[in-house]
């Protein structure tokens, strides 16, 4: 039961992450990975699971992940060369880190969603 409510949670979630991603530059990209995170969290609350689907998922996005924490304005020029300041002062993404830096935690929701989900397919 709690994993039902969990995964409708996610899957509303996830909805809500794709549709403020429509505006966006690269919403090519941004809403695809949250639709497909949304519809894996959606068929899990119907108790519908995908472990294999979930392994690639997470693999996939844990290395565009890895490629947004050491690029240029990334998550590691966030901690180290701006000092980690907030990322959630304004909506704009007014200084060059931010959107990779939440963009790196976005990857690593999802991630950690689907690997719930899988853990729970292989118990």
């Amino acid at each position: 039961m709690l994993l039902t409510i969990l995964n409708a949670i996610f899957c509303v979630s996830f909805m809500g992450f794709a549709y403020v991603n429509l505006n966006d530059g690269d919403s090519w990209l941004w809403v695809p990975i949250y639709l497909l995170a949304a519809g894996l969290c959606g068929l899990a609350a119907l108790q519908l699971f995908f472990p294999v689907i979930y392994l690639i998922t997470i693999s996939i996005y844990l290395i565009y992940a890895v490629r947004l924490f050491f690029s240029k304005d990334g998550v590691m020029d966030w901690i180290k060369v701006y000092g980690r300041p907030s990322l959630v002062e304004s909506m704009q993404a007014t200084k060059p880190y931010i959107e990779k830096t939440r963009e790196f935690f976005g990857l690593l929701i999802i991630s950690a969603a689907l690997a719930v989900n899988y853990c729970i397919t292989i118990v």
